[in-house]
């Protein structure tokens, strides 16, 4: 029989199941219509979402300095630049949170542990200086300014320069020098900590890193970018101005790059400074602070004057695999994620150990066990060579102490150098917060060169 509409309709109407058949056949084209339409208003409403990132319920500008109000714009983002708070252990960093009592002093009923119980020899590494009465582990943005002003370090006097990464100061900057953040940054870095500290209102935040007109990237900090003209210089870039010549790949690993790097503070004007004229690569900086004739302080025990390494993050990934493939610091600690038909960034800022799948798993997509283990094997290794560098250190600074009324002020001098070369190496290392994984090769051969430096500060002694 052919089939026919006329003979269709005419079984379907005149069978005994007609009318259920006729109800089957409107509900599902009433259903079908409803989907339809749905489909329609949801993909119009991603549409519009895809074109307005953002929810504009206020306006920002130069002067919307407390990140809660770029929130009610950025919500997404902004719920997860909160959880900076948060204090989560991974294998070699993070934070463990340990409550501590209150006093008018240090109202602080939370603080991450400490460093110094964790690994004694730190405290003969220091000796002398302020980081042997108090160091601890590094909690998230949300508490870089207590924990600056409250450290016991600060007992000390610590200069105003110490706030320019631990702060939002740009908006301090721009007050200070009537507009002109250059004049501002060197006032500030003037002022001792305690007088710069009354300026200081937030930690990290919106505005140090973005423009309030269209939210692109920027570089906020001077230090760094003088830092930046004068390393491009030595590559013989001349005038290079970072926040004009600088790709958007790039300017997601330089807003990072603003403080987790190596400093030192220049003159009586204690003026923040990145030693990037010879390089990037922690002998090249040795280097730059040995012509110079720089150092922090004098070792307490052998009277050596010696290097404090602050944290080269930046230094150390810009030597590494990631750095020349072209992966910026954002793309591993604040992942791109989905939330609806928007992408935005996530502003927690966390070790991607913690959620490597997001993390690493874009460009390496395979499990997430087998990611955490190469990460594993990294850092293993390398937390195995910094304690064989570790006490090779330790064992020169030993013997320098006992041969200070022994050997001649030649030999000793002689010494001191090896000590001072070999304890700013290793402290390259140990104060990058990666244990190794920025860069593994080139932290396995900095901590060698500090082996090297300690033997031969010891044979010298002999």
């Amino acid at each position: 029989m052919k089939f026919s509409i006329k003979n269709f309709l005419k079984n379907f109407t005149e069978s005994p199941r007609a009318g259920r058949n006729l109800v089957i056949l409107l509900v599902g084209s009433l259903g079908l219509g409803i989907f339809c339409a749905w489909l329609v208003a949801d993909i119009a409403t991603k549409r519009e979402q895809g074109r307005n990132a953002f929810f504009r319920v206020t306006e920002i500008t130069e002067e919307s300095h407390d990140p809660a109000i770029w929130g009610q714009n950025f919500p997404y983002q902004f719920a997860s630049y909160k959880k900076t708070a948060d204090m989560n252990r991974t294998r070699f960093g993070g934070s463990e949170a340990m409550p501590r009592t209150p006093t008018s002093a240090d109202p602080r009923s939370i603080v991450s542990q400490s460093k110094l119980e964790e690994d004694p020899r730190l405290v003969s590494m220091w000796a002398g200086y302020a980081f042997s009465k108090d160091f601890r582990e590094e909690r998230g943005h949300a508490y870089m300014l207590e924990d600056q002003i409250y450290t016991e370090r600060q007992k000390v006097g610590q200069p105003g320069t110490c706030s320019n990464c631990h702060a939002s100061v740009y908006p301090v900057y721009k007050k200070l020098g009537d507009g002109d953040i250059m004049k501002g940054f060197h006032k500030l870095n003037a002022m001792p900590y305690s007088e710069a500290k009354e300026h200081l209102k937030h930690p990290v935040a919106c505005i140090d890193c973005h423009v309030p007109a269209d939210m692109s990237l920027r570089v906020t900090r001077p230090a760094f970018i003088e830092g930046m003209k004068r390393f491009k210089a030595s590559k013989g870039i001349k005038n290079y101005d970072v926040n004009t010549m600088a790709s958007r790949k790039e300017m997601r690993s330089y807003v990072c790059g603003q403080c987790h790097v190596e400093y030192y503070f220049k003159g009586k004007e204690k003026t923040l400074t990145y030693p990037w004229d010879n390089g990037q690569r922690a002998d090249d900086i040795y280097a730059y602070y040995q012509k110079i004739g720089f150092a922090d302080w004098t070792h307490a025990k052998t009277k050596a004057k010696v290097l404090k390494a602050q944290h080269p993050e930046f230094e150390m990934y810009s030597q590494g695999l990631h750095a020349r493939s072209g992966v910026a610091c954002a793309d591993c600690h604040m992942p791109y994620e989905r939330q609806g038909n928007i992408k935005v960034t996530n502003h927690h800022v966390k070790s991607p150990y913690n959620d490597v799948q997001a993390s690493c798993g874009g460009c390496h997509p395979i499990p997430a066990n087998e990611l955490k283990a190469r990460i594993d094997i990294i850092q293993d290794n390398t937390a195995q060579m910094r304690n064989i560098a570790f006490d090779a250190l330790i064992a020169l600074i030993k013997d320098i102490e006992v041969a200070s009324d022994k050997k001649s002020a030649a030999s000793l001098e002689k010494a001191k150098a090896f000590q001072r070369e070999a304890q700013f190496l290793f402290d390259f290392v140990e104060a990058e917060n990666s244990m190794g994984f920025h860069a593994p090769q080139e932290a396995m051969r900095v901590l060698g060169l500090s082996i090297d430096a300690s033997r031969k500060g010891q044979v010298s002694l002999r």
